[in-house]
Protein backbone atom coordinates (compact mmCIF):
# COMPACT_ATOMS: atom_id res chain seq x y z
CA UNK A 1 0.00 0.00 0.00
CA UNK A 2 1.27 3.74 -0.66
CA UNK A 3 0.83 6.06 1.61
CA UNK A 4 1.08 9.94 1.74
CA UNK A 5 0.59 12.92 3.43
CA UNK A 6 -0.24 16.58 3.03
CA UNK A 7 1.95 19.37 1.66
CA UNK A 8 0.78 22.93 2.87
CA UNK A 9 -0.34 25.42 0.60
CA UNK A 10 -2.39 27.44 2.81
CA UNK A 11 -1.37 28.73 6.20
CA UNK A 12 1.11 29.20 8.19
CA UNK A 13 3.29 26.98 6.91
CA UNK A 14 3.37 28.06 3.45
CA UNK A 15 6.85 30.08 3.42
CA UNK A 16 9.66 28.35 0.76
CA UNK A 17 11.57 26.74 3.53
CA UNK A 18 8.55 24.93 5.33
CA UNK A 19 7.11 23.25 2.14
CA UNK A 20 10.52 22.02 1.05
CA UNK A 21 11.56 20.51 4.34
CA UNK A 22 7.96 18.97 4.83
CA UNK A 23 8.06 17.79 0.88
CA UNK A 24 11.47 16.22 1.26
CA UNK A 25 11.44 14.81 5.13
CA UNK A 26 8.20 13.01 3.66
CA UNK A 27 10.49 11.44 0.74
CA UNK A 28 12.98 10.75 3.11
CA UNK A 29 10.74 9.04 5.87
CA UNK A 30 9.07 6.58 2.73
CA UNK A 31 5.96 8.36 2.30
CA UNK A 32 4.94 7.32 -1.42
CA UNK A 33 3.37 11.21 -1.83
CA UNK A 34 2.17 14.07 -0.86
CA UNK A 35 -0.88 15.92 -1.47
CA UNK A 36 -1.47 19.38 -2.74
CA UNK A 37 -5.08 21.19 -2.10
CA UNK A 38 -6.64 23.39 -4.45
CA UNK A 39 -8.18 26.98 -3.82
CA UNK A 40 -7.88 30.37 -5.75
CA UNK A 41 -9.38 32.79 -3.64
CA UNK A 42 -11.26 32.50 -0.81
CA UNK A 43 -14.22 34.94 -0.55
CA UNK A 44 -14.72 36.34 3.02
CA UNK A 45 -18.52 35.57 3.21
CA UNK A 46 -19.45 31.93 2.50
CA UNK A 47 -22.72 30.61 1.92
CA UNK A 48 -22.02 27.86 0.43
CA UNK A 49 -21.70 24.73 2.39
CA UNK A 50 -18.06 22.52 2.93
CA UNK A 51 -18.85 19.00 2.36
CA UNK A 52 -16.89 17.05 4.90
CA UNK A 53 -18.30 18.92 8.47
CA UNK A 54 -20.87 18.45 10.00
CA UNK A 55 -21.82 22.56 10.05
CA UNK A 56 -21.08 23.06 6.91
CA UNK A 57 -18.62 25.24 7.83
CA UNK A 58 -14.98 25.77 5.94
CA UNK A 59 -12.53 25.12 8.02
CA UNK A 60 -9.81 26.83 6.74
CA UNK A 61 -10.91 30.31 6.74
CA UNK A 62 -10.43 32.95 4.30
CA UNK A 63 -7.66 35.19 5.74
CA UNK A 64 -4.82 32.93 5.53
CA UNK A 65 -1.55 32.80 2.89
CA UNK A 66 -2.63 30.75 0.07
CA UNK A 67 -0.57 29.30 -3.05
CA UNK A 68 -1.93 27.66 -6.31
CA UNK A 69 -1.70 24.13 -6.67
CA UNK A 70 -0.05 23.46 -9.19
CA UNK A 71 2.84 26.35 -8.77
CA UNK A 72 3.24 24.47 -5.15
CA UNK A 73 3.08 20.98 -6.88
CA UNK A 74 5.97 21.97 -9.29
CA UNK A 75 8.20 23.45 -6.76
CA UNK A 76 7.82 20.32 -4.62
CA UNK A 77 8.38 18.49 -7.84
CA UNK A 78 11.73 20.39 -8.02
CA UNK A 79 13.07 19.74 -4.33
CA UNK A 80 12.86 16.34 -4.79
CA UNK A 81 13.65 13.36 -6.65
CA UNK A 82 11.27 10.17 -6.05
CA UNK A 83 8.06 11.69 -4.13
CA UNK A 84 4.86 11.71 -6.47
CA UNK A 85 2.73 14.33 -6.08
CA UNK A 86 -1.10 14.54 -5.56
CA UNK A 87 -3.40 17.18 -7.01
CA UNK A 88 -6.10 16.67 -3.88
CA UNK A 89 -7.74 17.74 -5.17
CA UNK A 90 -7.99 20.18 -8.44
CA UNK A 91 -11.08 21.80 -8.76
CA UNK A 92 -11.49 21.64 -12.89
CA UNK A 93 -13.39 24.37 -13.97
CA UNK A 94 -10.88 27.17 -12.20
CA UNK A 95 -8.90 27.07 -15.24
CA UNK A 96 -9.30 27.08 -18.76
CA UNK A 97 -9.35 23.68 -20.25
CA UNK A 98 -6.64 24.19 -22.62
CA UNK A 99 -4.11 25.57 -19.93
CA UNK A 100 -5.02 23.00 -17.70
CA UNK A 101 -3.69 20.63 -19.83
CA UNK A 102 -0.36 22.14 -20.68
CA UNK A 103 0.35 22.77 -16.86
CA UNK A 104 -0.56 19.12 -16.04
CA UNK A 105 1.31 18.07 -19.09
CA UNK A 106 4.42 20.22 -18.24
CA UNK A 107 4.72 19.15 -14.26
CA UNK A 108 4.58 15.27 -15.30
CA UNK A 109 7.56 15.95 -18.34
CA UNK A 110 9.60 18.30 -15.71
CA UNK A 111 8.87 15.70 -12.83
CA UNK A 112 9.55 13.11 -14.87
CA UNK A 113 6.19 11.41 -14.30
CA UNK A 114 5.45 12.00 -10.38
CA UNK A 115 2.01 13.66 -11.19
CA UNK A 116 -1.72 11.99 -10.12
CA UNK A 117 -4.25 14.22 -10.95
CA UNK A 118 -7.02 14.37 -8.45
CA UNK A 119 -9.72 15.73 -9.51
CA UNK A 120 -13.67 17.07 -8.52
CA UNK A 121 -16.02 19.85 -9.42
CA UNK A 122 -15.87 21.97 -6.57
CA UNK A 123 -18.04 22.96 -4.11
CA UNK A 124 -18.07 27.12 -3.33
CA UNK A 125 -20.18 29.24 -5.55
CA UNK A 126 -18.52 32.33 -4.40
CA UNK A 127 -15.16 31.00 -4.99
CA UNK A 128 -16.75 30.10 -8.87
CA UNK A 129 -17.90 33.42 -9.12
CA UNK A 130 -14.51 35.37 -7.92
CA UNK A 131 -12.61 33.47 -10.29
CA UNK A 132 -15.02 33.96 -13.51
CA UNK A 133 -15.63 30.38 -14.32
CA UNK A 134 -18.43 28.77 -16.45
CA UNK A 135 -21.77 28.84 -14.15
CA UNK A 136 -21.35 26.96 -10.94
CA UNK A 137 -24.28 24.74 -11.83
CA UNK A 138 -22.31 23.17 -14.98
CA UNK A 139 -19.37 22.63 -13.15
CA UNK A 140 -19.95 18.79 -13.37
CA UNK A 141 -20.03 19.03 -17.44
CA UNK A 142 -17.20 21.38 -17.28
CA UNK A 143 -14.59 19.27 -15.37
CA UNK A 144 -16.00 15.94 -17.74
CA UNK A 145 -15.38 17.96 -20.85
CA UNK A 146 -12.02 19.46 -19.82
CA UNK A 147 -10.58 15.98 -19.08
CA UNK A 148 -11.71 15.02 -22.17
CA UNK A 149 -10.09 17.81 -23.69
CA UNK A 150 -7.12 16.78 -21.77
CA UNK A 151 -6.63 13.52 -22.63
CA UNK A 152 -7.19 14.56 -27.08
CA UNK A 153 -4.64 17.06 -26.11
CA UNK A 154 -1.86 14.58 -24.04
CA UNK A 155 -2.34 11.53 -26.19
CA UNK A 156 -3.27 12.73 -30.03
CA UNK A 157 -0.89 13.75 -32.74
CA UNK A 158 -3.34 15.98 -34.00
CA UNK A 159 -5.88 17.19 -31.44
CA UNK A 160 -9.04 18.54 -32.05
CA UNK A 161 -11.91 18.59 -30.00
CA UNK A 162 -15.44 20.75 -30.34
CA UNK A 163 -17.50 20.91 -27.40
CA UNK A 164 -19.44 23.26 -25.54
CA UNK A 165 -16.63 24.64 -23.45
CA UNK A 166 -13.56 24.73 -25.27
CA UNK A 167 -12.76 23.84 -29.29
CA UNK A 168 -9.47 23.14 -30.72
CA UNK A 169 -7.96 21.96 -34.02
CA UNK A 170 -4.90 22.43 -36.19
CA UNK A 171 -2.86 22.90 -32.85
CA UNK A 172 0.52 21.55 -32.17
CA UNK A 173 0.85 20.22 -28.28
CA UNK A 174 4.21 19.06 -26.85
CA UNK A 175 5.51 17.75 -25.40
CA UNK A 176 3.31 14.85 -24.33
CA UNK A 177 3.56 13.42 -21.02
CA UNK A 178 6.07 11.46 -19.97
CA UNK A 179 3.14 9.22 -18.60
CA UNK A 180 0.48 7.77 -20.71
CA UNK A 181 -2.09 8.17 -19.06
CA UNK A 182 -1.43 10.60 -16.50
CA UNK A 183 -3.89 9.25 -13.53
CA UNK A 184 -6.85 10.62 -12.68
CA UNK A 185 -8.27 9.80 -8.90
CA UNK A 186 -11.83 11.45 -9.09
CA UNK A 187 -12.34 12.81 -5.79
CA UNK A 188 -16.54 12.73 -3.84
CA UNK A 189 -18.48 10.73 -2.31
CA UNK A 190 -21.71 11.59 -4.34
CA UNK A 191 -23.89 9.96 -6.87
CA UNK A 192 -22.22 12.02 -9.48
CA UNK A 193 -18.49 11.48 -8.44
CA UNK A 194 -19.17 8.04 -8.43
CA UNK A 195 -20.43 8.17 -11.89
CA UNK A 196 -17.57 10.66 -12.92
CA UNK A 197 -15.30 7.74 -11.40
CA UNK A 198 -16.67 4.90 -13.11
CA UNK A 199 -17.00 6.27 -16.75
CA UNK A 200 -13.15 7.75 -16.68
CA UNK A 201 -11.42 7.38 -14.14
CA UNK A 202 -8.40 5.21 -12.73
CA UNK A 203 -9.59 5.64 -9.41
CA UNK A 204 -11.77 6.94 -7.04
CA UNK A 205 -10.65 8.72 -4.33
CA UNK A 206 -13.13 9.79 -1.26
CA UNK A 207 -12.81 11.38 2.22
CA UNK A 208 -14.78 9.18 4.65
CA UNK A 209 -16.07 12.46 6.86
CA UNK A 210 -18.99 13.56 3.92
CA UNK A 211 -21.93 13.70 6.17
CA UNK A 212 -24.56 13.49 3.49
CA UNK A 213 -22.46 10.11 1.66
CA UNK A 214 -20.17 8.93 4.66
CA UNK A 215 -17.69 6.84 4.49
CA UNK A 216 -16.34 6.27 7.58
CA UNK A 217 -16.94 3.04 8.65
CA UNK A 218 -15.62 -0.17 6.68
CA UNK A 219 -19.22 -1.28 6.53
CA UNK A 220 -20.00 1.93 4.77
CA UNK A 221 -17.15 1.71 2.69
CA UNK A 222 -17.42 -1.55 1.43
CA UNK A 223 -20.92 -0.86 0.15
CA UNK A 224 -19.72 2.56 -1.68
CA UNK A 225 -17.26 0.21 -3.42
CA UNK A 226 -19.84 -2.10 -4.17
CA UNK A 227 -21.94 0.73 -6.07
CA UNK A 228 -18.93 1.94 -7.60
CA UNK A 229 -17.87 -1.77 -9.09
CA UNK A 230 -21.75 -1.84 -10.68
CA UNK A 231 -21.33 1.16 -12.55
CA UNK A 232 -18.09 0.93 -13.65
CA UNK A 233 -19.39 -2.18 -15.07
CA UNK A 234 -22.46 -0.39 -16.48
CA UNK A 235 -20.11 2.48 -17.99
CA UNK A 236 -18.85 -1.05 -19.97
CA UNK A 237 -15.17 -0.99 -18.25
CA UNK A 238 -13.49 -3.65 -16.02
CA UNK A 239 -14.80 -3.00 -12.32
CA UNK A 240 -10.89 -3.93 -12.01
CA UNK A 241 -9.75 -0.99 -13.86
CA UNK A 242 -10.52 1.27 -11.12
CA UNK A 243 -8.24 1.47 -8.88
CA UNK A 244 -9.07 2.77 -4.69
CA UNK A 245 -7.70 5.38 -3.16
CA UNK A 246 -8.58 6.67 0.53
CA UNK A 247 -8.08 10.36 2.20
CA UNK A 248 -8.20 11.00 6.04
CA UNK A 249 -7.68 13.93 7.84
CA UNK A 250 -6.69 13.60 10.92
CA UNK A 251 -3.69 12.77 13.09
CA UNK A 252 -3.84 9.63 15.11
CA UNK A 253 -5.02 10.65 19.14
CA UNK A 254 -6.85 13.68 16.99
CA UNK A 255 -9.99 11.90 17.41
CA UNK A 256 -11.29 9.82 20.25
CA UNK A 257 -12.57 6.12 19.09
CA UNK A 258 -16.20 6.12 18.45
CA UNK A 259 -18.51 3.80 16.58
CA UNK A 260 -21.73 4.40 14.40
CA UNK A 261 -24.17 1.61 14.56
CA UNK A 262 -22.17 -0.04 16.81
CA UNK A 263 -18.98 -0.50 13.87
CA UNK A 264 -16.16 1.29 15.06
CA UNK A 265 -15.16 4.95 12.94
CA UNK A 266 -12.46 3.96 10.51
CA UNK A 267 -9.36 6.46 11.75
CA UNK A 268 -10.23 7.40 15.11
CA UNK A 269 -8.56 6.73 17.96
CA UNK A 270 -4.49 5.95 18.16
CA UNK A 271 -1.39 4.57 16.03
CA UNK A 272 -2.88 0.93 16.68
CA UNK A 273 -5.90 1.57 15.18
CA UNK A 274 -4.72 3.72 12.34
CA UNK A 275 -2.51 0.47 11.37
CA UNK A 276 -5.51 -2.19 11.90
CA UNK A 277 -7.98 0.13 9.43
CA UNK A 278 -4.76 0.11 6.99
CA UNK A 279 -4.64 -3.23 6.68
CA UNK A 280 -8.15 -3.37 6.66
CA UNK A 281 -8.66 -1.23 3.69
CA UNK A 282 -5.77 -2.93 2.01
CA UNK A 283 -8.09 -6.22 1.87
CA UNK A 284 -10.42 -4.55 -0.04
CA UNK A 285 -8.72 -3.47 -2.59
CA UNK A 286 -7.62 0.11 -1.53
CA UNK A 287 -3.86 0.47 -2.64
CA UNK A 288 -3.19 4.37 -1.66
CA UNK A 289 -4.47 6.22 1.65
CA UNK A 290 -3.05 9.97 2.71
CA UNK A 291 -3.75 11.80 5.82
CA UNK A 292 -3.11 15.13 7.16
CA UNK A 293 -0.30 15.66 9.78
CA UNK A 294 0.02 18.73 10.04
CA UNK A 295 0.99 20.12 14.00
CA UNK A 296 0.84 23.37 14.88
CA UNK A 297 4.25 24.75 13.85
CA UNK A 298 7.08 23.04 11.37
CA UNK A 299 8.50 21.33 14.83
CA UNK A 300 5.52 19.57 15.31
CA UNK A 301 4.53 18.78 11.58
CA UNK A 302 7.85 16.93 11.24
CA UNK A 303 7.07 15.47 14.52
CA UNK A 304 3.90 13.89 13.89
CA UNK A 305 5.23 12.31 10.71
CA UNK A 306 8.39 10.94 12.02
CA UNK A 307 5.82 9.18 14.76
CA UNK A 308 3.37 8.36 12.02
CA UNK A 309 6.00 6.27 10.19
CA UNK A 310 7.24 4.42 13.18
CA UNK A 311 4.35 3.98 14.89
CA UNK A 312 1.48 2.95 11.59
CA UNK A 313 3.28 2.65 8.95
CA UNK A 314 6.12 0.57 10.04
CA UNK A 315 3.01 -1.96 11.68
CA UNK A 316 1.22 -1.98 8.30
Amino acid sequence: MQIGCSAPTSGPLTDPDSIARIATEAEMLGFAYVTVSDHLIIPTDIASRYPYTDSGEFPSGARVDRHEQLMTAMFIAAKTSKLRIVTSVMVVPHRPPVLTAKLVATLDVLSKGRITLGIGAGWMEEEFAAVGTPPFAERGAVTDETMRACRELWTSDDPTFAGKYVRFGNVVFQPKPVQRPIPIWVGGESGPALRRTAAYADAWYPIGTNPAHPMDTLSRYKAGVARLRGLVEKAGRDPGAVGLAYRVSSNPEAQPKGTVEGERKLFTGGAADFAGDLRALGEVGVTSVDFGLFGRDLAATLDNMRRFRDDVMAKV
